[in-house]
């Protein structure tokens, strides 16, 4: 029986998440409840209340049997539906087996590096995440896996072993402020990064400045960590960006300068950092 996965959406093309041109998958369902969070409805499964159907104005939405039907071809992906949800959920996910996700895209595989798993949180799904990476790869996919760190991956070792590599997310080191920004502390997350640095198949580690936790002990403490790994680990560094973010952490976050963030820069180069990219808001 083919593994059915809870997809948000399926982007063909993409420059941003992972080297090269990439198809991103974006799972549905997310375990942290990040203060900065840009796609919040990714985080929570549809509960069919109903409220998104007369907010659209495309005659994309109906309610059936219970259930939200989302019809793709009317849709102009205009946010109506996902700004009227008072559950942060969206309508326009779908339940897809593994055949029917790579057939989205395998078509233009000719113009793809590789594919990416993302959500939401792909590892909450990991029989779905381990299927697509064995798929994808088997058709000549390579596959990133784009995680916040929250599952432990050395309970997963056919997923790693699937993998082409890993993006981790650290939020925040102390475990305090970690829980501030995400609801959730950082244990996993960490025991993650020690896991995968020494197998060379973590490419990037991110974290986010929000002004809202020690972004000199997080930066300094990560650089450390990946300037271990017998790869040359990306450290990307990014400034906080209100657009999309919910009310309260626009007004909790701030968004620094490029003095603060080159100081950053600074620390993880000092640290033994490799490969530090700044992400800055234009």
């Amino acid at each position: 029986m083919s593994t059915t996965c809870h997809v948000a959406r399926i982007l063909r093309s993409s420059a941003v998440d992972g080297p090269g041109n990439r198809a991103v998958v974006f799972l549905q369902g997310c375990d942290f409840d990040c203060l900065y969070c840009h796609n919040p409805e990714t985080r929570k499964p549809c509960n069919a209340c109903g409220l998104c159907v007369p907010a659209c104005r495309y005659d994309a939405l109906r309610i059936c049997n219970g259930e939200i039907l989302w019809n793709p071809h009317n849709c102009r992906d205009c946010g109506a539906c996902i700004a009227v949800c008072p559950h942060a959920s969206s309508p326009k996910t779908r339940r897809m087996t593994v055949e029917q996700i790579l057939s989205d895209f395998l078509p233009w595989r000719a113009f793809l590096r590789g594919i990416t798993l993302s959500g939401g949180e792909c590892l909450l799904q990991p029989d779905c995440t381990t299927a697509i990476l064995e798929t994808a790869a088997r058709a000549g996919l390579p596959g990133l896996v784009d995680t916040n760190g929250s599952t432990p991956l050395a309970d997963l070792p056919r997923l790693v072993a699937a993998a082409e590599g890993f993006m981790l997310d650290i939020k925040a080191w102390d475990d305090a402020e970690h829980r501030s920004l995400t609801g959730v502390g950082n244990a996993t997350v960490l025991a993650n990064l020690d896991f995968l640095t020494p197998t060379g198949k973590l490419l990037e580690v991110r974290t986010v400045i929000t002004g809202t936790f020690d972004a000199e002990q997080t930066v300094r403490e990560v650089a450390r960590r990946i300037a271990r790994a017998p790869n040359p680990v990306r450290y990307r560094i990014i400034a906080f960006r209100p657009a999309g973010v919910r009310a309260p952490g626009r007004a909790a976050c701030q968004t620094p300068d490029a003095t603060r963030m080159e100081h950053l820069r600074g620390i993880a180069l000092t640290e033994g950092a490799r490969d530090v990219l700044l992400i800055r808001t234009p």
